[in-house]
């Protein structure tokens, strides 16, 4: 079985943070949502050890050493035949239901910021790039409802609820290991 990612929480700079360590491992720490609109995703994060060899252009690269994703309720009836297709056979191996669409903010310190790529393995995710100095706080604040436009708008008008918020780490592609940490992760609501 593959490695889990690590997650705990430590003082660091006099704050407890959440630490997220992966070494040939790959893991989502996931705080599910009912019934929430899009709004603003804000945290703070830094990034440690980078993933060496990631590249998030291809499958044997697709690591990163911090990420943080959300999960959206995309009706499955707007997403695209074939790839509806292969998310009912992952859903069924996996033995629950994956998210229709996930848009990921990951730091990547190779890509320019604000890349928009695929994830090499499965259209449904959507990787959106960013980073700040390694070993230093970066500050992260993005629109979901902007940014899930930009990245499935070919799917669909409609911003979707949001299932979830996710904090990631993963090098099983590359086989390295990354530490990064995350704080202040929260949600505000837009004002319409």
């Amino acid at each position: 079985a593959k490695p889990l990612t690590r997650f705990t929480v430590v003082a660091l700079d006099n704050q407890r943070v959440l630490r997220v360590e992966a070494d040939h491992a790959y893991g989502n720490l996931v705080h599910p949502l009912k019934d929430v609109h899009a709004g603003t995703l804000a945290w703070r994060w830094r990034v440690d050890q980078t993933a060496a060899g990631a590249d998030l252009r291809r499958k044997s690269g697709d690591d990163a050493a911090l990420k943080v994703c959300a999960f959206f309720d995309l009706p499955l009836a707007q997403v695209p035949f074939v790839e509806r297709q292969l998310l009912r056979i992952a859903s069924s191996r996996a033995g629950e239901n994956l998210p229709t669409a996930t848009l990921c903010y990951v730091w990547d310190d190779h890509l320019p910021q604000g890349t928009l790529l695929h994830n090499a393995y499965t259209h449904r995710v959507r990787y959106i790039v960013s980073h700040g100095t390694p070993q230093r706080w970066s500050e992260e604040k993005h629109d979901l409802a902007a940014d899930f436009q930009r990245a499935f708008g070919d799917d669909t008008r409609d911003v979707p609820l949001l299932t979830a918020v996710a904090i990631g780490a993963d090098t099983d592609n590359t086989g390295s290991h990354s530490i990064g940490h995350v704080d202040a992760l929260r949600l505000l609501q837009n004002r319409p």
